[in-house]
């Protein structure tokens, strides 16, 4: 494309976006094909987020950390695009209601304040790789609530439709990525791990020292342990029984439509799946897949089959619960997953679950965010209608 062709676009897309340029208030009347480009530019977004975060986690168990790093640029370009979505939001109103635009807003600036906090981190502490650190767990939480206020601006805002029901099964398989994030690190040690005792680290020398410095102890197997697996191992099946289960009953609520949590982790799993021979052919590290997050997703849509809601919560988290434990323990006899630990962790996690489930359900109905046909068999007592 010439650069006389590249001016004449962008005069048309500025003669078009102008006149919408006024001020005004949260909930006003959005024309159709604005409201449809602010909501796929906010997909936009969210695809240079989630394709530079995955290669971002490969490359600091590979290389010693760089602000900039080409993921950390392609992450930027992602939230030059947020920014700009956010500002349009708050200025022009179009597009969002008042509790849409709150989400967005805060989360925003959230993610904003805990950038230059998460290089201040880096510069005082050094490393730094866990992924569940303070300054690294705003970040998650920016982008949650900024999410959070993008899925309702598009439940309430959009027509139905089979447009509909696509972008708010996407939106949501990004909020499942990014809650998912920070058990990564987990996956990814695990074969970091295997490489050390392959005698292949796959590491750089100049990380594994500045780790090992760090720790105050010799380039040794259990630095590398501490290295790659920083966090109790209980940590990543409670966090996969409570944190990414309690999404997808949102996911399957809201959707409404069959097999949709299942659908949402599917599409992550299989993204998961994708990039990991390119990031081996780049040669760069390595991670397990967490298949067994398809098997809980499964095991929520089913539980949507009961109608009651306090029933369909205490059967689907123990359900969803041990089917998560049994496919994980499949998973990792048979392929690769973080370390097993014992069942009373998970039926922690299965109760956990439950209260989360339970209180999801009176959330969805208290701020009218389920599916019209799911809202429909709420209201009226009888199972929700299948499309």
């Amino acid at each position: 494309m010439t650069a006389v062709n590249l001016r004449k676009r962008a005069t048309s897309a500025a003669a078009w976006a102008l006149p919408y340029w006024t001020r005004g208030q949260a909930g006003r009347e959005t024309p159709p094909e604005l409201f449809r480009v602010l909501y796929f530019g906010w997909l936009a977004a969210f695809t240079l987020k989630v394709l530079g975060a995955s290669w971002d986690v490969s490359w600091h168990f590979k290389w010693l950390r760089d602000d900039l790093a080409p993921p950390h640029l392609l992450n930027s370009v992602g939230t030059v695009v947020v920014v700009a979505l956010t500002i349009i939001h708050v200025y022009t109103g179009y597009g969002v209601d008042r509790t849409a635009q709150r989400l967005i807003q805060w989360g925003t600036g959230t993610f904003l304040i805990a950038v230059p906090l998460d290089l201040i981190n880096h510069r005082v502490n050094g490393l730094d790789i866990t992924s569940w650190s303070p300054s690294h767990m705003l970040l998650y939480i920016g982008t949650f609530f900024m999410i959070c206020g993008v899925i309702r601006g598009w439940f309430t805002g959009a027509p139905p439709g089979r447009t509909r029901t696509l972008v708010l099964g996407g939106l949501f398989v990004f909020m499942f990525e990014n809650v998912w994030f920070p058990a990564q690190h987990q996956e990814y040690g695990v074969f970091g791990i295997r490489a050390w005792d392959a005698g292949k680290p796959e590491a750089e020398p100049i990380l594994l020292q500045f780790a090992a410095d760090q720790m105050g102890r010799p380039i040794d197997r259990e630095m590398v342990v501490n290295f790659s697996l920083p966090v109790p191992d209980q940590v990543y099946p409670l966090y996969g029984v409570m944190a990414a289960m309690i999404v997808l009953v949102f996911a399957r609520a809201m959707i409404g439509k069959r097999f949709a949590a299942t659908a949402v982790a599917g599409v992550y799993v299989a993204y998961r799946t994708l990039i990991w021979p390119l990031l081996a052919v780049a040669d760069f590290p390595r991670s397990a897949v967490p298949i067994f997050l398809i098997a809980g997703a499964l095991a929520i849509d089913l539980a949507f089959l009961v109608r009651h809601p306090v029933v369909r919560a205490l059967a689907g988290s123990v359900v969803a619960t041990l089917v998560v434990d049994q496919v994980l323990r499949l998973q990792n006899a048979w392929v690769a997953s973080p370390p097993l630990i014992s069942p009373v962790t998970m039926a922690i996690g299965g109760a956990g679950l439950a209260a989360l489930w339970l209180a999801g359900e009176w959330f969805l109905t208290r701020y009218r965010l389920r599916a019209p046909e799911e809202e429909a068999a709420a209201v009226a007592g009888i199972p929700g209608r299948r499309s």
